[in-house]
């Protein structure tokens, strides 16, 4: 039997050493996925990157002295070799690529390490998922997942999209009991044997639509991708109750028999959800009395930093921990303990009773709106890629919290634009220039605007690669910025 008759039903057990696997990208992910191929011992293993950059020179040593034929430099992923039976490509590499289209044409199949690292662990290996997607709030809800499961006393760690490989902790020399695990969208689409123990969706709002741009409808094909997360799901679907969107996926997913439907919310909850009642987080889903009573879990200042979205977040957290038998005061005390990365809705300055937020990881619309729900009188920092994306919901709906708006980057006539349709009194600044040291212009002409009271609020609502190598460094130059202003005052 050759490796193309079994690879769809590939596992850990499988004769991999029949096997030609090429990987698609020698990045994070790609590495991992080489590491995971390596001790499965896939006979040949062909990895190809465009990029001839000192780094990826470096992995390329080390990968050849483990017999990995690693191909770099320009045009070295435009022809998918011959004989190939298996491509694992980077999730941000898109179906229209050379590579993955001649792949699908010829009937190869793709994965992600994601799904690579699923069939790892199959079928005597397995560690239960607990997954996180959604178009904002991932990262936060697994690494706060992540924090209730080891407060719990249970090996667990914060995997995925978050920024560590699945592949990697799976060849961690640890018997982990169950895995927090983020997936983004591009992740899914490549991952189709994943039946998770619990998994939830927590809003979905246009985003990266530009990778969808080659289907009809990229909003849809962006949706039913992150809907997949609940397919084969053998415990909880967690949806978000105030978004119907994620609600009718929990309804149309083909999930194990006994699964069931659990909902989140800033508020009351219903029976079967979790929601927040007199500044505490409760649960009326994984108890017996749930039709009269709620559980407390947490109070609403164990969150930080405190943020209506971010309280959503933790609720979504709580209820996929819960779903995994994780006690009450563990909810509480993986809140207490966690400490939240930089650029999220954090408080970086003040003077004259200006606050000055850094909430740099917003890179799309939705997401920037849920900063503005935090705060009641706003000078906004906004521009980037807009990613195909559009501003008008949320001008719309927070346009009377902005007392002035400082645009840059290379979309910033679509926020403009905006603004001018439905907040045409709000005064606007746009700065042209696309060099980074503009986010130094673009906090004192804000400070400008702003008065006691005010927050200059720096959630772009847009990506950053237009002018910073990722949000962490556009957030770091606000930041010193900021401060910088701050400390002449």
């Amino acid at each position: 039997m050759s490796a193309r008759e079994w690879i769809d039903r590939a596992d850990r057990l499988s004769p991999w050493g029949e096997a030609t696997v090429v990987v698609a990208g020698l990045g994070t992910s790609g590495f991992a996925a080489v590491d995971g191929l390596l001790a499965l011992g896939a006979g040949r293993i062909v990895v190809l990157d465009d990029a001839d950059s000192p780094a990826n020179r470096e992995k390329a040593d080390l990968l050849g002295r483990l017999d990995v034929e690693v191909r770099l430099g320009a045009g070295s992923t435009a022809a998918l070799p011959g004989g190939v039976d298996l491509v694992v490509t980077s999730p941000g590499w898109r179906p229209t690529s050379a590579l993955l289209r001649q792949a699908v044409e010829r009937g190869v199949p793709v994965w992600c390490e994601v799904e690579l690292a699923w069939r790892m662990m199959q079928p005597d290996r397995v560690v239960p998922w607990l997954g996180v997607t959604g178009t904002n709030g991932k990262t936060t809800t697994t690494t706060m997942l992540a924090s209730m499961l080891n407060a719990a006393g249970l090996k667990a760690d914060a995997v995925g999209n978050v920024g560590r490989p699945i592949v990697e902790a799976l060849l961690d020399d640890v018997d982990y009991d169950v895995l927090a695990v983020e997936l983004s969208s591009f992740q899914l689409h490549w991952s189709a044997s994943l039946a998770l123990h619990s998994a939830a969706v927590l809003n979905l709002q246009p985003d990266h639509l530009e990778w969808y741009a080659h289907t009809s409808d990229p909003f849809a094909a962006y949706a039913a991708d992150k809907a997949t997360i609940y397919r084969g799901v053998t415990h909880a679907c967690v949806y978000n109750a105030d978004d119907p969107a994620t609600e009718a996926m929990v309804e149309d997913a083909d999930v194990a028999d006994g699964a069931r439907a659990i909902g989140f919310r800033y508020g009351v909850p219903a029976p079967s959800m979790l929601g927040v009642v007199d500044e505490l987080l409760v649960d009326r889903a994984f108890i017996e009395q749930r039709r009269d009573s709620a559980m407390p879990l947490a109070e609403l200042t164990d969150v930080r930093p405190f943020a209506p979205h971010n309280v959503e977040n933790a609720l979504a957290a709580a209820a996929l921990a819960r779903s995994f038998g994780v006690p009450p005061q563990a909810v509480a005390q993986g809140l207490r303990d966690l400490e939240i990365g930089d650029h999220r809705i954090q408080t970086v300055a003040e003077a004259d009773g200006v606050r000055y937020v850094d909430d740099s990881k917003a890179t799309n619309p939705h997401a920037a709106a849920s900063s503005m729900r935090a705060f009641d009188s706003i000078v906004w920092i906004a521009g980037g890629q807009a990613k195909g994306t559009a501003f008008d919901d949320l001008v719309t709906r927070y346009g009377p919290k902005l007392k002035g708006a400082v645009l840059l980057g290379v979309d910033r006539g679509v926020i403009a634009d905006a603004l001018a349709r439905h907040a045409p009194g709000v005064p606007v600044i746009v700065l042209d220039s696309r060099e980074t040291r503009t986010m130094a212009e673009a906090v004192r002409a804000a400070a400008g605007m702003a008065a006691p009271g005010d927050t200059v609020l720096m959630a772009p609502g847009c990506a950053s690669l237009d002018m910073w190598p990722g949000y962490a460094a556009r957030g770091r130059d606000f930041t010193d910025a900021a401060r910088s202003l701050t400390d002449h005052r």
